[in-house]
């Protein structure tokens, strides 16, 4: 459950917590969250950028790219780069990861998506494998995360970066218009698109919890950058050397 609203927006406020992330969520919201999430995160993930900019262009006809996706979620992001992959005759392979089991298996259950595994694991799992991948990305994970997980995430995308590989972390960037902006286009659905869901009240609570560029740029490791984008967007990039 949500506490009480003590800090404003002009700080970080990591001691709200997402209804879906609660142990006793309900199943039937969760299925509903989960399955809506391809809808609002088309509108507010910026994922055709993702793609566009940083996948697109590491991508090729003949040789496969390997990538991985930490936090996955419902799994939406991957099967999205996957179907504009196939539609630009580019080779790619997606290992999806999250530690819920509840959202590994609602992404399983869906239809099988050519090109993508799903695995109920947590990044450091897949370091001590000694996998590598030639990017790395995560969606709306770092708002979920303390300092030392932070650091910890950072840490094993450092190893499971191939060599000239790249890392992109992409999260919301608190602010009051994103907020304002995120209540306002949410609104008209809540009551229909959006209801039974966590999706209306979980986002205003991760634009709470999420950082500024500022917070980040100041504890980011070397080698590592942040940079905005669209719409009130943060990106943490990391390019391996080769």
């Amino acid at each position: 459950m949500s506490r009480s609203r003590s800090v404003g927006l002009s700080q970080r406020d990591d001691r709200v917590t997402e209804l879906m992330d609660a142990a006793d969520a309900d199943p039937a919201m969760l299925a509903k969250t989960y399955e809506r999430f391809r809808l609002v995160n088309a509108v507010v993930s910026g994922e055709r950028a993702v793609y566009r900019r940083w996948l697109r262009p590491r991508l090729s006809p003949v040789h496969r790219t390997r990538v991985l996706d930490i936090g996955s979620g419902s799994a939406d992001l991957p099967r999205r780069l996957l179907r504009w992959a196939t539609r630009d005759g580019l080779r790619l392979e997606i290992t999806a990861i999250d530690p819920d089991m509840r959202a590994m298996e609602w992404a399983s259950a869906r239809p099988p998506t050519p090109g993508l595994e799903l695995r109920r694991a947590m990044s450091g799992d897949l370091v001590a494998a000694g996998e590598r991948f030639e990017v790395v990305l995560s969606n709306h994970v770092l708002h979920h995360l303390d300092g030392h997980e932070l650091g910890a995430l950072l840490r094993d995308t450092e190893a499971l970066l191939a060599p000239g590989g790249l890392a992109v972390h992409g999260d919301i960037e608190r602010s009051r218009l994103g907020y304002a902006g995120f209540w306002l286009g949410t609104l008209p659905f809540a009551g229909n698109l959006l209801a039974g869901s966590y999706i209306r009240p979980d986002g205003l609570t991760s634009i709470r919890r999420s950082h500024t560029a500022a917070e980040l740029a100041r504890v980011l490791p070397d080698g590592w950058a942040v940079r905005r984008a669209i719409p009130s967007r943060l990106e943490v990039v990391r390019r391996a050397d080769a």
